[in-house]
């Protein structure tokens, strides 16, 4: 029972028991011994020994112990960990001498020999007990997932167990939705893309869900990322499962596998990645319209040059069972650049341009610039889910990467929405007999609606079918039935896939 009870809870008992144990008689005080020692654990003599000196033991004053590491060292240490966007120590010290040379080139920090050796030397354990007053709790957000159709069966499964690739290349897959608190009506979504090998991560912002829009995305991350993409691996969402992206894959001769239903450890790597990159930078607010898309793609230009070369992981190497424990075995961490650099699978060419990129990159500089787009991307945010998206109030803020390479900081460099402008209604007219003037095979039950439906999606490109057909439900009680919501979503991948809505769409897109 000893054993279970913390200092506080014995230093109580001893504050009650001690007044006691003076005033008793010889037999009292051994009964109210006997007691003591059962409820704190002591042994006999040493319980008897505190009732007798209890003054001495409650008033003594609290050991502290002098501070190893001078206030140089810890604002150095701070400062590296903001740079380094406050992970934890045990990926931040590995990876602190890279940090701390980057620092010093860049002039952030100067260090003397004294002062660099204590913060090289200093253990992870240390550095997490000097940072531990920043730490704060996040929040969870939705699942806006929806299983896919039947051809899953054509797709293999590849669970967490199953990765052991060595070999950049091999992708997982997955798509983060900013809907905040609710998910009808419309909202932009995020497409993570996680290399296994090296944990190089892709970020892109999707208007919409829909396999057009996800196989779009997938071939624009192609042109990002420094290495051929292999396989990908996804979850069972209708966004992945589809025809479209299978017979890509088929073509590109990439592998295509996904996890089992349910089981999000199967998609680990990236489900990891959705927490500690997207939903940290991003947040959970409610992102809506074209004009916060192209803020957030902004935003994705920066951030992965921030992830990728100054933000260490650690990888697993092993489990070890001893008994009832299970003892987790890491490398060193390092930053996906790193490990693509180790891995040797570059030419080196591409090797050198890569690392001249690295050393001309500075953290500080890129780090403010970086928390300058994500402002501007949370004036974007909306706090209800609008059926209409709100007017943009401010310019687009553009990442620039000479101004985190040069020796000022970040300027306000924005590109101005361009005027809409009026345009003739007979030019109106003709684009939208192009957008719409597909031929109907079948009687159409959306007829008469579909110029609404188009000037929906001209001034809400992200807006989902679902919502769109709740809307036309409460305009038109009882006219549609729940299996009608099929055909207003090929008539929206129509609309959507045809040149002159996308001439519609980059209109209003930067010059």
């Amino acid at each position: 029972m000893g054993a279970r009870v913390n200092l506080q809870s014995r230093r109580a008992l001893l504050k009650q028991f001690a007044p006691q144990y003076h005033g008793a008689t010889s037999a009292q005080k051994g009964a109210l011994l006997d007691t003591f020692v059962q409820a704190t654990g002591y042994h006999r003599r040493y319980g008897m020994w505190l009732l007798n000196h209890a003054e001495d033991v409650l008033h003594a004053p609290a050991y502290k112990r002098a501070s190893h590491y001078g206030p140089n060292v810890q604002q150095a240490l701070f400062l590296a960990w903001h740079a380094a966007n406050r992970i934890c120590a045990k990926r931040l010290m590995p990876f602190l001498p890279t940090l701390i040379e980057a620092l010093e080139r860049h002039e952030h920090l100067q260090l003397t020999a004294e002062c660099r050796s204590q913060l090289l030397s200093m253990s992870a354990a240390t550095a997490d007990r000097l940072l531990r007053s920043q730490r704060k709790l996040g929040v969870r957000g939705l699942s806006t997932t929806r299983a896919g159709t039947l051809l899953k069966q054509q797709i293999p499964i590849r669970t967490f167990e199953e990765w052991k690739e060595i070999r950049p290349g091999f992708q997982e897959a997955d798509l983060v939705a900013h809907c905040g608190a609710d998910i009808e009506c419309g909202y932009l979504y995020t497409l993570t893309l996680t290399d296994v090998a090296t944990g190089w991560t892709e970020c892109l912002p999707l208007l919409y869900r829909s396999q057009e829009a996800v196989l779009a995305a997938l071939r624009r991350a192609r042109t990002l990322f420094p290495f051929p993409i292999l396989g990908i691996d996804t979850d069972n969402g209708g966004e992945f499962i589809n025809e479209v992206l299978i017979a890509y894959c088929e073509q590109e001769q990439i592998t295509f596998t996904r996890g089992r239903p349910y089981l999000k450890n199967d998609q680990c790597f990236v489900e990891q990645k959705n927490g500690a990159i997207v939903r940290q930078v991003i947040g959970y607010d409610r992102l809506v319209g074209e004009h916060t898309y192209r803020q957030l793609t902004e935003l994705y230009r920066a951030l992965r040059l921030y992830v990728n070369c100054f933000q260490p992981s650690m990888k697993l190497l092993s489990k070890q069972r001893e008994g009832k424990k299970v003892r987790y075995v890491y490398d060193p961490a390092k930053t996906p650049l790193q490990r693509l650099l180790l891995s040797g699978v570059l030419p080196a060419q591409k090797q050198q341009e890569l690392f001249e990129v690295a050393q001309a990159l500075d953290p500080i500089r890129l780090f403010i610039q970086l928390e300058q787009l994500q402002q501007a991307v949370f004036r974007c945010a909306v706090n209800c889910s609008p059926v209409i998206s709100p007017i943009p109030s401010a310019p687009i803020r553009v990442f620039s990467v000479d101004d985190c390479t040069v020796g000022k900081l970040p300027e306000e460099r924005s590109v101005t929405d361009p005027a809409a402008g009026l345009q003739t209604l007979y030019r109106e007219q003709e684009r939208r007999k192009q957008v719409l003037g597909w031929r109907r095979t079948y009687k159409d039950p959306f007829e008469g609606e579909w110029e609404q439906i188009l000037s929906w999606l001209v001034a809400n490109p992200e807006r989902s079918s679902g919502g769109i057909f709740r809307e036309l439900q409460r305009l038109s009680p009882g006219r549609y039935h729940p299996l009608q919501i099929r055909t207003l979503q090929r008539g929206m991948r129509k609309i959507r896939a045809h040149p002159a809505r996308k001439r519609l769409r980059s209109s209003g897109k930067r010059k």
